[in-house]
C-alpha cells in the first residue's frame, strides 16, 4: 500500500511476503525477496544467476585455501558482512532545492531543504531514527552537499546508479515516479540487493577530480573555437575568436600548474603518476585522470577494474543467436582518456603494438581491436600499481 499523506495511491494485491511483511504500510511493500545481483555502481548485472549451482551436500573437512577461486568467493568483506546487522536503510531522492527522504522498514517520510541548515536537520533526525545507511542516487552534482554532510557525520552513504534504481523499479512493477516514491525506491533497492559499500572519495580526491573535470571543459572549449575560427569570415569575428582563444589557453596553462601542485602535495600521487606514465602512451593527462576517476586502481582484479571502468563486454546470444558484444556504463571520464592513450600506445607500445596488429590480422575490426587495448592496456596499468613496478620493456 502507498500513502502520500492521507491519500492511498496504490495497493499491492496480494499477501505480503518474508521478511517484507511487516512493510505493508509503506512504499514497495510488496518487493518480495528479490534477488541481490546489482552493484552501487558499473554496468547493470541480469537479474538471474549464470552460474551454475555447486554440487549439494555437506562442506568439505579440508579448510579452504583463502587465495583459491573457491576461498575467494565464499570470503567476505567486513562490509559486505556489515550488511546482517543493518535493519534501517534511508532512501533519499535528491533535487537542486530539496531532499526527500524515506526509512526502511519504519515507513516514515520527510523533506528537508538541499542546503546547510537541511543537511544538518537532516543529520539530526537520522541519529533520532538511528539509520544504519544512507543511499542516494548520483544527479551531476546536486548529491554532493548531501554525501559530503552525512559522510562528515560518521553515516555509511552510498552513492547509487540511477539507471539501476529505474531498473530495478520497472522490474517490481513500480510505474509511478515522484520524488517521495523515488527515494523509496532508492531504500527497497538497497535493502533488497545489498550493494557493496566503497569508501567515498577524500577531500584532495574530489578537488583533483573538479582539477581534471576544469581542464576537460577548457579543452572542449578551445576545440570549438579552433573550429569557428576556421569558419569565421569577418575580420571582427576572427578577432573576437582569437581574443578569446588566447585567454582559453592561459586558463589551461594555469590549470595545468595547479594540478601540478595539487599532484606535489601528495607523496603518494606523485609515485602513482610516476609510473602510470612510464608506460609508452600514457602521458599526464591519461595518469592524473585515472588518478581522480579511478581511485580503486591497483586494488581491484583485472576483470573488476574492467567491469568498473565499463570496458568489459555484454554478452548477447540466445539459444542459436548470437548477437555483438557491447561495451558501455562504468566510469566514462575513464574510457575517454583510455581509448586516446590506447590509440597512442598502439602505434608506439611495442607491446601494445603487436597485440592490437595481432587482432587486426585475424580478422578483427579496428575499432574492436581498439577496445581490446584500451582493456589490456587498463589491465597493465592495475597491475603497475598494484606491484609498485614501472615499465618495463620486453
Amino acid at each position: 500500500m502507498i500513502f502520500t499523506g492521507k491519500k492511498r495511491i496504490g495497493c499491492a494485491a496480494r499477501p505480503p511476503h518474508p521478511p517484507f511483511g511487516h512493510l505493508c504500510n509503506f512504499p514497495l511493500s510488496a518487493i518480495g525477496a528479490v534477488m541481490p545481483v546489482a552493484v552501487v555502481d558499473g554496468r547493470p548485472m541480469h537479474l538471474w544467476d549464470t552460474k551454475p549451482v555447486g554440487e549439494l551436500g555437506s562442506p568439505s573437512a579440508v579448510p579452504l585455501n583463502p587465495n583459491s577461486r573457491q576461498g575467494r568467493l565464499r570470503k567476505q568483506s567486513p562490509l559486505r558482512q556489515g550488511w546482517d546487522q543493518m535493519e534501517t536503510i534511508v532512501g533519499i531522492d535528491v533535487s537542486k532545492n530539496r531532499l526527500d527522504v524515506a526509512v526502511l522498514p519504519q515507513g516514515e517520510a520527510f523533506a528537508v531543504g538541499n542546503d546547510h541548515a537541511g543537511i544538518d536537520e537532516l543529520i539530526g533526525r537520522l541519529k533520532t531514527i538511528g539509520a544504519d545507511a544512507i543511499a542516494l542516487e548520483a544527479t551531476g552534482g546536486f548529491e554532493t552537499l548531501a554525501v559530503a554532510g552525512l559522510s562528515s557525520a560518521g553515516s555509511t552513504v552510498l552513492v547509487v546508479n540511477p539507471a539501476q534504481v529505474r531498473a530495478y523499479a520497472h522490474a517490481i512493477g513500480r510505474r509511478a515516479k515522484t520524488d517521495p516514491i523515488d527515494a523509496a525506491v532508492i531504500a527497497a533497492f538497497v535493502l533488497a540487493t545489498k550493494p557493496e559499500i566503497r569508501p567515498l572519495r577524500d577531500a584532495q580526491t574530489q578537488a583533483l577530480s573538479e582539477l581534471v573535470a576544469r581542464r576537460r571543459q577548457i579543452v572542449q572549449m578551445i576545440v570549438a573555437e579552433e573550429n569557428r575560427l576556421r569558419m569565421a569570415l569577418a575580420k571582427q569575428a576572427q578577432k573576437s575568436i582569437k581574443r578569446l582563444l588566447s585567454a582559453l589557453r592561459r586558463e589551461l596553462e594555469s590549470l595545468d600548474a595547479d594540478l601540478d601542485d595539487h599532484i606535489r602535495k601528495s607523496p603518494i600521487w606523485r609515485v602513482r603518476e610516476t609510473l602510470l606514465v612510464s608506460v609508452p602512451g600514457v602521458g599526464p593527462t591519461t595518469a592524473r585522470t585515472l588518478l581522480a576517476e579511478l581511485p580503486e586502481l591497483g586494488s581491484l582484479d583485472r576483470r573488476q577494474i574492467a567491469s568498473l571502468a565499463g570496458l568489459a563486454p555484454w554478452t548477447r546470444q540466445s539459444g542459436k543467436w548470437k548477437g555483438k558484444s557491447f561495451i558501455g556504463g562504468g566510469r566514462g571520464k575513464v574510457r575517454a582518456v583510455l581509448f586516446m592513450a590506447a590509440l597512442v600506445a598502439s602505434r608506439h607500445n611495442p607491446s601494445l603494438k603487436a597485440f592490437r596488429d595481432r587482432l587486426v590480422n585475424e580478422g578483427k575490426p579496428r575499432i574492436v581491436a581498439i577496445v581490446a587495448t584500451m582493456r589490456k592496456l587498463l589491465t597493465i596499468l592495475n597491475a603497475i600499481i598494484r606491484d609498485n613496478k614501472p615499465w618495463q620493456n620486453a
